[in-house]
């Protein structure tokens, strides 16, 4: 597999310059797909602006101020992906990664209190040995659990970083807010309507309040009555 990763064919959920630069950092192999991710050297430079070049990107990640989800990292070109919570300790300052309208990964800044929890949706439930289950999440991550019919696949958990303990479920159900991981709407809020169960290979289909269906891949539910995370900021040209 090539180290190496030209910007012209770069994801297009990164938002960066494609003809400044032949060359851009290629993300490690981590718990997110390539085109889900953005390694931080892109983050600390070109989003964030926090320093000139991938040198100095280099040495703040090495000086261990930097935090994913909780944990130090030291890797530069680590990946951090959807709903993933960035922390610069040194700064006081913390990201959270979303989707905005145009389908472009973005840091949308966050409290101290915030940061100390994350969004994570269950992809798979599997049975390990003496009966005890585990859910697979979508940031690659796996919690086991003593009540298993209590979580069901596509819910959400809200999750202490890093204990990984359940603080709350939001389950992917009628009239819970959700927000849409891709598709036409990629960006927004919904509200769950109902659903359509497919006996056959294509997807799932759901619909929302609000007067479109999209694919059950495509929704990410974030909360009950509102929505548990900030959006990025739709700027108004």
């Amino acid at each position: 597999m090539s180290r190496h990763l030209k910007r012209l064919p770069a994801p297009t959920t990164w938002k960066l310059p494609r003809k400044t630069h032949k060359f851009v950092t290629k993300p490690l192999p981590g718990k997110h797909k390539i085109a889900e991710m953005i390694p931080l050297t892109l983050l600390i430079r070109d989003y964030l602006h926090y320093c000139d070049n991938a040198r100095e990107a280099k040495k703040i990640v090495c000086s261990g101020d930097v935090k994913i989800d909780g944990v130090v990292v030291r890797e530069v070109k680590q990946g951090v992906g959807l709903m993933d919570v960035v922390s610069f300790e040194k700064l006081g300052e913390h990201y959270r990664i979303l989707l905005d309208r145009n389908g472009k990964l973005v840091p949308v800044k966050i409290t101290a209190d915030e940061a100390k929890w994350k969004l994570v949706r269950v992809e798979d439930k599997t049975t390990q040995k003496k009966g005890i289950t585990q859910l697979n999440l979508h940031d690659g991550r796996n919690i086991l659990v003593e009540k298993p019919n209590e979580y069901r696949t596509w819910d959400t958990l809200k999750i202490e970083i890093p204990s990984q303990k359940i603080m709350n479920r939001f389950g992917f159900e009628i009239g819970n807010v959700c927000y849409f991981i891709g598709g036409k709407h990629v960006g927004e809020i919904g509200t769950i309507a109902g659903q359509e169960v497919v006996s056959a290979s294509r997807p799932n289909v759901v619909y929302l309040k609000e007067g479109f269906s999209t694919i059950k891949e495509k929704v990410f539910v974030v909360g009950i009555k509102v929505p548990e995370i900030k959006l990025p900021e739709v700027r108004v040209v």
